[in-house]
């Protein structure tokens, strides 16, 4: 089992990245507590496509054509 493996479909990705940001700036807005770390690991998957926890699981949110390489 590869945990590096890029495991996280495009819209996976944009929900991802939109909700990091919003959870971190969030943290500079009004909350002061651990949610921003959340945004953090969110953000990161999303930039990078790579899931360790859906690895685990073994979970692929990629689309077919993703997969084989067309989009």
């Amino acid at each position: 089992m590869n945990l590096l493996k890029n495991n996280v479909g495009k819209v996976d990705r944009i929900v991802r990245v939109i909700l990091g940001v919003l959870l971190i700036g969030n943290v500079f807005y009004a909350l002061q507590n651990p949610i921003g770390w959340v945004g953090v690991i969110l953000l990161v998957t999303g930039i990078f496509g790579i899931c360790p926890l859906y690895s685990l699981l073994g979970i692929n949110t990629k689309s077919i054509g993703e997969k084989a390489g067309l989009k």
